[in-house]
């Protein structure tokens, strides 16, 4: 998330994470005085040993008892031996794809890995069909292949769920210090601790130079702010030496996070990163750049220089056009197979309150256009005529207007909003291309005429029916937490994260968070 916002989620979650910060410090064995843990792969350690085992466990008893269950009954021939080539080839493949390694497992909630690593299996499988004369049914084939997507898709969604839980109670976490100049260290010390779904707790700081980083976390080391030789002499001694291990040990980390800046960079990093790791510690660099997608970074060496290109967001090319084939068959399907749905719904419109059916109302799209965006009615029908009286009550930041218990809502309306069914015309504009499937909240015109540089920035994708907004928490989420989705969205969209988004639309639907 870009920026820490204020409403009662973000300082919930903040709270949760400094409370934290302490009890990760009693549960993994650290504190003042004792040494850290070392020579641990970056969150392995402290993620543990059982997430793995349980992962190939899923896997194998998801092709082997299925193919061999399957087989047998439809009359196959040999179910046991392609039961067991079935399965060695889906956990080559798995572990081939690093899905097993503590470092991976658990930080993602594995569906579209699976599905990935599923459909590379049936091409495998299919290929060695072709080579060996196996002469099965297709359809039980793929039928019994069909509980591995499954069955490995649950198992990697129940991990991600469990690590996420222990993480927020300050388990499978890393103690971090932070080295840095104040004002940085500050900045990534909040950000850290403004979410909970990574594995880093800062329990140390050491700022170079007079300053203090903000938040209050503990200095437990300082390095100087004067120019530092390049080759210090046997004399003179590096100034740095043991400021950043002494204080290691002070707070018991066992993880050191540098951020560069102009008094520590070049020849000065350098060896401070060579003391770190000579003592057996793993050394995280930050980079200064912030949401950007870790597929869209490469990295290179020139001179002797790490250097770091950032790719372009995709704004064109092949991945853009099968979005715009896959949005406007999805949506012209849904309309079909959805249309009982609708006349459902408009007949209990109708009978709740009087007015028209369908709600239409301007927005702004991709790069600025205006389009009528379609909804069913969830209100009043004179209710833009009442909002001027309510903008005291508005109860979000920004330019949004929201309202918990928005009077103007009808019974219907809330039943709709809550369910997100009120959405679903919004099909209709998808079709005509104003709309995608996925993409940022479609924002009022009134709302972009408050727009920056900044803001302007989540129009250069079209809008879209779900996105991060709807399945990071609605209306729940500040204008800045919402903004921050937004633009991550914006710059690192992806075939891949449209397919996750469309898979967690369906939670967020059924849990209601965050729809008013």
């Amino acid at each position: 998330m870009q920026h820490v916002g204020t409403s009662d989620t973000t300082r919930t979650t903040r709270t949760t994470r400094t409370t934290r910060t302490a009890r990760a410090s009693r549960r993994e064995g650290g504190g003042v005085g004792r040494p850290p843990i070392r020579g641990l792969p970056d969150g392995a350690g402290a993620k543990g040993r059982g997430y793995a085992p349980l992962a190939v466990a899923s896997d194998a008893l998801g092709v082997l008892v299925p193919v061999a269950g399957v087989y047998h009954l439809t009359g196959q021939g040999r179910p046991v031996l392609s039961a067991v080539v079935a399965c060695s080839a889906w956990l080559v493949i798995r572990a081939g794809h690093l899905r097993y390694v503590r470092r991976v497992i658990g930080e993602s909630r594995g569906l579209l890995a699976a599905a990935h690593d599923w459909a590379l299996l049936v091409g495998v499988l299919a290929l060695l069909r072709v080579l060996t004369g196996e002469n099965s049914a297709i359809g039980a084939a793929l039928a019994a292949l069909l509980p591995a997507l499954f069955l490995s898709a649950l198992a990697g969604a129940l991990i991600h769920r469990r690590l996420t839980a222990r993480r927020r109670a300050a388990e499978a976490v890393r103690r971090v210090l932070v080295v840095g100049e104040a004002g940085p260290v500050g900045d990534v010390t909040a950000r850290l601790a403004a979410r909970t779904d990574h594995p880093y707790v800062v329990v140390g700081t050491v700022p170079v130079g007079a300053g203090e980083p903000s938040g209050g976390l503990p200095v437990t080391g300082r390095l100087g702010s004067g120019p530092v030789p390049d080759r210090p002499s046997p004399a003179e001694g590096d100034p740095d030496e043991g400021v950043v291990t002494g204080a290691v040990r002070r707070c018991g980390a066992d993880l050191v996070l540098v951020i560069p800046g102009s008094r520590l960079t070049g020849e000065r990093l350098r060896r401070l990163s060579w003391q770190v790791q000579d003592a057996g510690l793993p050394l995280v660099i930050s980079s200064g750049l912030s949401d950007v997608s870790p597929r869209r970074v490469r990295v290179s060496t020139a001179a002797g220089l790490q250097l770091i290109q950032v790719l372009a967001p995709a704004r064109g090319g092949p991945p853009l056009l099968v979005k715009h084939l896959l949005d406007r068959v999805g949506a012209a399907l849904g309309l079909v197979v959805l249309a009982p749905l609708f006349a459902l719904i408009a007949l209990a419109v109708r009978l709740d309150s009087r007015g028209p059916v369908l709600f239409r109302q301007r927005r702004i799209g991709h790069r600025g256009v205006p389009f009528v965006m379609w909804k069913f009615r969830s209100m009043v029908p004179d209710a833009a005529r009442l909002r001027g009286s309510m903008e005291e009550a508005n109860e979000q930041s920004g330019p949004l207007f929201k309202m918990r218990h928005d009077p103007r809502v009808t019974r219907v309306g809330r039943l709709l909003r809550r369910s997100s069914l009120d959405e679903l015309p919004q099909l209709w504009n998808v079709v005509r291309g104003e709309m995608s499937l996925v993409g940022p909240r479609p924002p009022l015109p009134e709302e972009v005429a408050r727009y920056g540089p900044v803001e302007h920035r989540r129009l250069e994708v079209r809008p879209g029916l779900t996105g991060p907004w709807q399945v990071g928490g609605r209306s729940d989420l500040s204008w800045d937490e919402s903004l921050a989705l937004d633009l991550s969205y914006t710059d690192n969209w992806s075939l891949t994260g449209d397919l996750d988004v469309l898979a967690r639309t369906a939670r967020a639907v059924a849990g209601g968070r965050g729809a008013y």
